[in-house]
C-alpha cells in the first residue's frame, strides 16, 4: 500500500469514527483550514512586500472598531439578502429571517461545497475570515482599512437604532 492510500484509508476510517451516521464533511473543513491558512500566509508575503510593520500592540479603540466592522460585516455576507447571490452556489434558501435577513440551509453535496456552504452562511464562521481581512488591512493599508471599518461599525450602529426605534413604536402601540 502506498503513502497515499495508507494516508486516505486512514482518513476514512477517522471520518466513519467521527461522524457515526451523520455525514460531516471533514475532508472540506480540511480544506477550508487550508484555504484560511494560504489567506494569512499571503497577507504575510504581502504585508512584507510592501514593507508593513506590526505594531507592537493594537490599542483598544482599533480593537473595538474591528470588533463592530467584523460583527457587520460577517452578518451581511453570511445573512442579508442582498449577498445571497455570494451563497447561492453554496446553499438554499429556506425563508426569511426578519430585517432584511434570511435562513438558509446547506445542501448535503460534496465535502467541500459543504463546508464552505456553512462556512458562508454562518456569521460565527465568517469572523475568524473577516476579522484577519480587517487587522491585516489595518498593517498593510491602514487608512483605507479604517476607513472601511469605521463605515461597517456606523452602518452596524446604525442598524442597532433602526431595531430600538421599531421596538419603540411598537411598545407606544401597543
Amino acid at each position: 500500500m502506498s503513502v497515499l492510500e495508507d494516508v486516505t484509508a486512514k482518513a476514512k476510517r477517522v471520518q466513519r469514527r467521527y461522524a457515526g451516521d451523520e455525514d460531516r464533511p471533514l475532508g472540506g473543513y480540511v480544506a477550508a483550514m487550508g484555504a484560511y491558512s494560504a489567506l494569512v500566509g499571503g497577507l504575510t508575503l504581502l504585508g512584507r512586500a510592501v514593507g508593513a510593520r506590526l505594531p507592537q500592540r493594537f490599542g483598544v479603540g482599533d480593537t473595538l472598531l474591528l470588533g463592530a466592522a467584523t460583527f457587520k460585516a460577517s452578518r451581511l455576507l453570511a445573512k442579508d439578502a442582498v449577498t445571497s447571490p455570494l451563497r447561492a452556489p453554496f446553499t438554499r434558501y429556506e425563508e426569511p429571517a426578519g430585517d432584511d435577513e434570511l435562513n438558509e440551509s446547506v445542501p448535503g453535496k460534496g465535502h467541500v461545497e459543504h463546508a464552505v456552504g456553512e462556512l458562508v452562511s454562518c456569521p460565527f464562521c465568517l469572523d475568524v475570515w473577516v476579522g484577519t481581512g480587517l487587522a491585516a488591512g489595518l498593517v498593510i493599508a491602514p487608512r483605507p482599512a479604517r476607513l472601511a471599518a469605521t463605515v461597517l461599525t456606523a452602518v452596524g450602529v446604525a442598524d442597532a437604532l433602526h431595531l430600538l426605534y421599531d421596538a419603540g413604536k411598537k411598545l407606544a402601540s401597543g
